[in-house]
């Protein structure tokens, strides 16, 4: 008695047999070299993030083997004090993973005394050596700023209001200079980072001796890009 072949089921399992052995475990991405230097680690970070603007992203560090190996402490490279917008995860803007920055977020990036002394613990405990105090354009806290700063706003949007209202940075604008609202919004992360440069104990000491640099930037919702903003 012959048996026939079940020619269908053949083939099938010829393609399943031939896609299965083209297959490949996942490859681990990690930093090969881990920066120690502030400046290097802000050029990887921006590397990182050029990687998200082409779409070319790595997924470092995001691997099940990485989870595991953190149990044994946490290292971040650096401390990312970023608003709370769902628009800018700083982990997918930088392209970084599990265990490789430190972030702080709230609605306007501000920083109060509880995310100051987060940034301190960063600094001090874990050794991170950059701090990135991140803002983005079409910031909502801003706009709410912006639109209610001589009046008020009978809710939990007041506080934010208020502590943007007191800056200093902001004080010092021209409402009537055209870019405004974009300077508004630089001047709320250089507020920021004068808070750090000037906080003592910890930072302050640090920061002028190089051991630890103090960045700010902004991130376009259009592009994906992160700028660095530098003192005029």
């Amino acid at each position: 008695m012959k048996t026939r072949i079940q020619w269908p089921l053949m083939i099938g399992l010829f393609f399943a047999i031939m896609a299965s052995s083209c297959q490949t475990e996942p490859k681990e991405t990690s930093l090969s070299v881990v920066p120690d230097n502030p400046d290097e680690i802000l050029n990887y970070l921006m590397e990182g993030n050029k990687r998200f603007q082409e779409d070319h992203p790595i997924h470092p560090d995001q691997s099940f083997d990485r989870l595991q190996s953190l149990n044994a402490g946490q290292h971040p490279i650096a401390a990312i004090i970023s608003c709370s917008d769902s628009r800018i995860p700083p982990e997918l803007v930088f392209d970084q993973g599990l265990g490789d920055l430190f972030v702080i977020r709230n609605a306007g990036n501000i920083i109060s005394d509880h995310e100051l002394g987060s940034i301190e613990y960063a600094v001090e405990h874990l050794e991170t050596k950059l701090i990135i105090v991140l803002g983005h354009t079409s910031c909502g806290a801003i706009e709410a700023f912006l639109q209610h700063k001589h009046d008020s706003v009978p809710n939990h949007i007041q506080s934010i209001i208020d502590y943007i209202k007191a800056e200093p940075e902001e004080i010092a604008l021209d409402e009537n200079d055209p870019h405004y609202h974009d300077l508004a919004i630089e001047a709320n992360i250089w507020h920021g980072v004068h808070v750090l440069q000037t906080s003592d104990p910890v930072l302050k000491t640090k920061i002028e001796s190089g051991e630890v640099k103090v960045v700010g930037a902004i991130y376009d919702l259009h592009t994906g890009k992160v700028r660095l903003l530098k003192e005029e």
